[in-house]
């Protein structure tokens, strides 16, 4: 049977150079900023005297990791991984960061993304006698890595001409025995930050993780470019800037990203207040209150709110000890699936004309659960509104989105999914209005979810 979740986070990496040490524990703090881009397994790689070791395992960042291990991996540099896997089975294997031994040393990699080209690159290389140990694109990454290091100078030499190779999504750290590298691919699918703590350089997938150890941000990375730092001095390679047109996930705004984090210049809480907004102007409701499904939705409810005039009121209760793995082996057990995860404050819906926003609506099934949860506390009326468009197509580039034949906008129009999901009334976010909810960002966008126009010629690659 297929699996009812919602839309599957993406990765996130962390990493560090701090001579002056504590770096396994400030990735630890870093990850743990990070748990929400992904919940199923979780590593930490550090350099010490330029040997990698490395410790990594299923689940999540504060069940995975102790002081025990993390007082045993003591270095100079360390990169982390929260994994969610759109590309690769979820299994320990799998665990990043994937730590390669070859000729030249040892490296160290994680990585945010997904290649449209991995397929390809795995013929090529198993052709020259790759064997793999894992079903990721990132150990493809590595080997092109490596193979490319044999022929190169150095690691960033290398990092710079496997770049060529690869196409699609990547926001990438590379950890040798002397330099920690980090990338990011030449369209900026994937955010990426920099950062700094004193003598510690800091890089990061939202800047809420260098909140988390109080490091103070310093800069997004430049879509296709390569910061080395090697005994705190800080080299930038940019000869795959300015290649491609900058089209950052539009999804990292409405929905990935923590809401406290900014990214190109974008506070992703205000992206989904605007989001609310201008879905209250799209698609109005006479309403009482407006609640929001937490976490994404709820920005977009207080936009909603604020636009309409309609009171915000805090609909659900969130249990926060459910994670993306919580097990439904039934069918009984996964009816009552939102209930374990969400409660409703009936004395906030009771008699009352609801509006309820959500970050999105995929195959329909959870939204289904939530409307009929709401009338069973009393809603007199439920207008669901979504604060993204429909999806429409697939995602190529690290978005755990369905094939269409799942998604419900691609079998239904838009009155058929209202009476299948048991609302009153239904809305989507407009494309039209994606522009209009990033007003201070300095990167354009990819909406090929929602639109079918994607950055890369996919039927080319």
């Amino acid at each position: 049977m297929q699996k009812d979740r919602r839309i599957g986070e993406e990765c996130g990496v962390f990493a560090i150079y701090d001579p002056d040490g504590e770096c396994a524990k400030n990735t630890y703090y870093g990850l743990y900023a990070l748990q929400h881009r992904g919940q199923e397994s979780c590593g930490i790689a550090v350099n010490n005297n330029r040997n990698i070791t490395h410790y990594k395992d299923m689940g999540l960042v504060n069940d995975v990791f102790n002081d025990k291990i993390l007082t045993k991996l003591s270095g100079t540099m360390a990169v982390g991984h929260v994994r969610y896997s759109t590309t690769g089975e979820s299994m320990r294997e799998n665990a990043q960061p994937l730590v390669l031994r070859y000729s030249k040393g040892n490296i160290a990699i994680a990585h945010n993304g997904n290649l449209v080209n991995k397929d390809t690159l795995a013929r090529e290389l198993s052709i020259t006698g790759a064997i793999f140990q894992t079903t990721t694109d990132t150990e493809m990454i590595a080997y092109t890595i490596a193979k490319e290091r044999l022929k190169s100078g150095s690691i960033e030499a290398a990092v710079e001409k496997s770049i060529n190779r690869l196409i699609g999504s990547f926001s990438l750290i590379v950890m040798s025995p002397q330099k920690l590298i980090a990338a990011r691919d030449p369209w900026g699918f994937r955010p990426l930050c920099m950062g700094r703590k004193g003598n510690a350089v800091i890089f990061a997938s939202e800047s809420c993780a260098l909140d988390s150890i109080g490091a103070d941000f310093e800069r997004d990375l430049l879509p296709g470019e390569i910061i080395i730092v090697k005994n705190g001095e800080i080299k930038s390679i940019t000869t795959h800037t300015n290649k491609k047109p900058h089209s950052m996930c539009i999804f990292e705004y409405l929905y990935f990203a923590r809401p406290d984090s900014i990214i190109e210049g974008q506070s992703v809480h205000d992206s989904r207040m605007l989001a609310g907004k201008y879905l209250a102007q799209e698609y109005p409701a006479e309403a009482d209150v407006v609640i929001g499904v937490p976490d994404s939705g709820l920005s977009a409810a207080m936009g909603f709110a604020k636009e309409s005039k309609i009171p915000y009121g805090i609909g659900f209760v969130k249990n926060k000890y459910i994670g993306r793995t919580f097990i439904q082996p039934s069918q009984s057990m996964r009816e009552n699936s939102v209930r374990i995860k969400l409660n409703v404050l009936k004395s906030t819906v009771e008699n009352k004309r609801v509006v309820m926003v959500d970050d999105s609506i995929v195959r329909g099934t959870t939204s289904k659960r939530i409307v009929k949860l709401l009338r069973s506390f009393g809603a007199n009326e439920v207008h669901v509104r979504s604060s993204a468009p429909p999806f429409m197509w697939p995602c190529y580039f690290g978005t755990d989105i369905p094939s269409r034949d799942q998604l419900v906008a691609c079998k239904y129009n838009m009155e058929e999914i209202r009476k299948l999901i048991g609302a009153d009334s239904i809305g989507f976010l407009s494309t039209d209005a994606l522009k209009k909810i990033i007003p201070d960002a300095r990167c354009g966008y990819c909406d090929g979810c929602f639109s079918g126009r994607y950055p890369v010629d996919i039927q080319t690659e």
